[in-house]
């Protein structure tokens, strides 16, 4: 609604979201639409974090979840789908299989010689694959220090095959580690970046 208007709210967390509107000088007609809007946003925002609450006491209780919550933007509740999807990480035989199983791989087409790929299969569940990719846009969007290496590679990628691809290919990365700290009871160990050329500046404009 701001940007159709001509303004624009400076970026941030999602926590501070109201105050960054807030601190925007908006005309009086414009702010008594918006104001209505954010104090519906503050009351969810107080419902919203004591489920928060509740499910980090819940999630505690399996001793994998903080394992795979030492994944960078992985949450409780990703962890936990996660581990009620997969149940015994012996039952794949590597990584590929899992990602498959959650329809994270390209759908591919041979005829003879030729071999073609398309788009992911989407099979299995569904809300942990969302979960996955919205773990991967939450690294590509806020670059934390401990995924520096997964970063970097995304955009690399996504430099050569597009952002969507890019994120796609990471959320399958990310349920490769978290696979491998399932079955070997590990916690996740950043990776330094290897050097490349500025990966930004290779993006397209």
């Amino acid at each position: 609604m701001l940007r159709q208007q001509g303004y624009r709210v400076p970026s941030g967390s999602a926590e501070s979201f109201a105050d960054r509107v807030q601190a925007v000088p908006l005309p009086g007609p414009l702010l008594s639409v918006v104001a209505p809007l954010l104090a519906v946003m503050c009351h969810l925002n107080r419902q919203l974090a004591y489920s928060d609450e509740r499910i980090e006491h819940l999630a505690i209780q399996d001793p994998r979840v903080p394992r795979l919550r030492s994944v960078p933007s992985i949450g409780p509740v990703t962890a936990a789908a996660f581990i009620a999807t997969v149940d015994d990480a012996q039952r794949f035989r590597h990584a590929h299989h899992l990602e498959a199983y959650l329809g994270l791989v390209p759908r591919e087409s041979s005829s003879g010689d030729t071999q073609r790929r398309g788009p992911i299969t989407k099979v299995g569940h569904s809300h942990t694959r969302w979960l996955l990719v919205q773990a991967a846009l939450s690294i590509m969007r806020r670059r934390p220090p401990a995924a520096e290496a997964l970063w970097t590679w995304a955009l690399r990628l996504a430099a050569r095959r597009g952002k969507h691809v890019a994120i796609v290919a990471l959320a399958r990365r990310l349920a490769g580690i978290l696979y491998a700290l399932l079955r070997d009871g590990t916690v996740y160990t950043p990776r330094p970046a290897r050097h490349h050329p500025d990966p930004v500046a290779a993006l397209p404009t």
